[in-house]
């Protein structure tokens, strides 16, 4: 595992949270009857014998469920990005996040999940409260296809809806460093979900060019921003 400029200490100098604005003007969170809706109909779109799950971000290090199996995974067609804007959660109105989603073109490496066998409808739907943003969506749940060394999987993954309000698109790396290295939300900090995030893929081997390059800027602004404090 190579060391990251990014460090648990230098998370600590800008971890802090800030109350949760709610909903946006014009959105509303899921009701429950949505999210159980949502998850029939994908089960009606492709129903599995075992439920996998793609997981390229926070799944990798804070899952909803305890797998039963896990692989390492290859989604081609398919790039992860710090590509949705967030008001709550790691960011709030004034100062948005930036979340990490898949988004269409390349190649993303990550875990496919084997979920326990009882009770499918209901995991979906567990998934689906904790990553789906607000309504109308942000980003969404969707059957995609990866490759393990053990053959092909058809996992439930969440993409980003590029028709969306909160579709940041390809922002520069800079740009999506400065927004993590300030941003926070009730959830907590967005250095700390990048720290958390980077630190996972590197524990499975997963080397992201473009999250190393970010992880090396934020450490870099962090210092900076700390030496003009103190100055």
């Amino acid at each position: 595992m190579r060391n990251m400029d990014l460090t648990a200490e230098l998370v600590a100098l800008v971890d802090r949270m800030e109350p949760d604005p709610g909903p946006e003007p014009g959105t509303s969170d899921h009701t429950d009857a949505d999210l159980h809706d949502m998850a029939t109909a994908l089960l009606a779109e492709y129903n599995p014998k075992h439920l996998w799950v793609f997981a390229y971000g926070s799944l990798i290090w804070n899952p909803e469920f305890q797998a039963d199996e896990q692989r390492p995974a290859v989604a081609a067609g398919w790039h992860r990005s710090f590509c949705l804007k967030l008001t709550r959660w790691r960011g709030t109105r004034e100062l948005p996040a930036l979340m990490l989603a898949l988004d269409r073109g390349g190649t993303c490496l990550g875990i496919a999940y084997r979920s326990p066998e009882d009770d499918m409808h209901g995991q979906i739907v567990r998934l689906l409260k904790r990553e789906l943003d607000a309504k109308p969506p942000t980003n969404i749940a969707k059957w995609i296809n990866v490759s393990t060394t053990s053959g092909r999987l058809k996992t439930l993954a969440f993409v980003a809806l590029r028709t969306g309000g909160a579709y940041a698109g390809k922002r520069p790396l800079p740009e999506v460093a400065s927004v993590l290295s300030r941003a926070a939300g009730h959830w907590g900090s967005s250095a700390q979900y990048a720290f958390n995030t980077i630190t996972k893929l590197e524990e499975h081997g997963i080397r992201d060019r473009n999250l190393w390059k970010i992880q090396k800027l934020m450490a870099e602004q962090i210092w900076e921003s700390q030496r003009q404090q103190v100055s």
